[in-house]
């Protein structure tokens, strides 16, 4: 494609001279731009993949894929409809949770909690509490014993065997009005599964207890919580539910349930690729003008290689590789430096607090307890195209002056 002669004037014209150090010096800064803008963009797509890949594992390892509700509110005598829909194709399990809203309370100091009840055996097949247990056995799962998140239990300095009165908003009608329901529950798991909200929030607490709790009838729930074995699939699901189950039912799957904040993320991704690309377009403004300065400042040496033979393409061909080599050295450069500080990037993060004192990433905003970052090779592969493309389309048009100079007039006042 390039001819020896080609490559030896482009890589000479890559080592600019003292008297040539300002057309170097802006090739330089394209080159770092060109470095910066690939790095960062890997870096920061990483960074969203990571954090969403994270926080839709972390929901959806704490909930099912998908809702089931009956018309009437609650699903009593929730097994039939429960055999029902495992038998329903594509359907893996279906947990009955009882769930509502409860006030907790600790020598006077008091905290809103979303109560969960479900069986013992459906909270000990949840890998996220399982794995996030930080105190307790998750065997004590049982009767009275309740799961609570790591942040409540520092919040009122609870351990595992501490005694909390939670409060119903149903209350006993009495006399003197209606007084709130409460009961004596004991700690008997602490867990963390890595997501402030659940940690500071929730409480679990076996179904029967639950039932009993919220008065409700026995062997009924909430709703059913349904895992599908191809989470891609839910659509397809939901229609095999339809058709299957008789009954009038409502689907309500976790992107309706988190719809706004899966759009969110989704905006926000793109606009934060769109703006970064223009990073990169910006250094690769930088390789036309170094290019353009170059043509100018070697327009005596075109017009010499002009009169002895080289014709209008080699000069296109030698500038193309002259501004190209900026643009895809730049490229490769920013790859390695975006996926190597990707790739770490927690432990980065932590060595950046400790030397400076400070929280970079709280807890109590992102969800999350550590920094994630997943890099997408497809995506990493589409950014370095991308800069490569931009890099070779700015040396096009300073390429095309140089061809176009005229070997006459750039050798009169010579």
């Amino acid at each position: 494609m390039f001819s020896p002669f080609e490559r030896l004037i482009a890589f000479r014209y890559l080592r600019a001279r003292k008297q040539e150090g300002f057309v170097s010096v802006i090739a330089a800064f394209s080159f770092v731009g060109i470095m910066l803008g690939v790095a960062t963009l890997i870096i920061v797509m990483s960074v969203m993949n990571g954090f969403r890949m994270e926080l839709f594992d972390r929901i959806l390892g704490l909930n099912g894929h998908m809702n089931v509700y009956t018309p009437a509110g609650i699903v009593r005598d929730y097994e039939p409809l429960k055999q029902e829909l495992d038998a329903v194709r594509g359907v893996q399990s279906v947990t009955p949770i009882v769930e509502g809203q409860g006030l907790l309370n600790v020598g006077g100091v008091s905290n809103g909690v979303l109560v969960r009840g479900m069986t013992s055996h459906d909270f000990l097949v949840k890998d996220a509490f399982v794995k996030g247990v930080t105190s307790g056995d998750v065997m004590d799962f049982s009767e009275t014993n309740i799961a609570i998140g790591v942040k409540l239990a520092e919040k009122f300095n609870l351990n595992v065997g501490d005694k909390v009165t939670i409060m119903a908003p149903q209350g006993k009608a009495s006399p003197f009005g209606t007084i709130p329901r409460s009961q004596r529950f004991t700690i008997g798991v602490i867990f963390d599964v890595g997501m402030y909200e659940y940690n500071s929030g929730f409480v679990f607490m076996p179904i029967e207890t639950a039932q009993k709790f919220y008065r409700m009838p026995e062997n009924s729930a909430s709703y059913l919580e349904l895992e599908a074995q191809d989470i891609h699939d839910l659509n397809w699901v939901k229609q095999n539910i339809t058709k299957s189950v008789e009954q009038p039912l409502t689907l309500y799957d976790w992107r309706d349930a988190n719809s706004s904040f899966v759009n969110a993320l989704e905006v926000e991704r793109n606009v934060m690729f769109l703006i970064l690309t223009l990073i990169i377009l910006v250094a690769a403004f930088n390789i036309i003008s170094s290019m353009i300065m170059l043509v100018k400042d070697k327009s005596s040496d075109i017009a010499i290689m002009r009169t002895i033979g080289a014709s209008q393409r080699s000069m296109m061909k030698i500038f193309i590789l002259t501004g190209a080599s900026i643009g895809i050295l730049g490229t490769i450069f920013g790859a390695i430096l975006g996926i190597s500080f990707a790739v770490n990037i927690e432990a980065i993060r932590q060595f950046i607090e400790s030397i400076s004192n400070t929280e970079l990433f709280s807890a109590e905003i992102y969800f999350l307890s550590q920094l994630p970052a997943e890099v997408d090779w497809q995506e990493v592969v589409s950014v370095i195209a991308m800069a490569i493309v931009l890099s070779v389309l700015a040396t096009l048009y300073p390429a095309w002056r140089a061809a176009r100079l005229n070997p006459v007039e750039a050798l009169r006042y010579e």
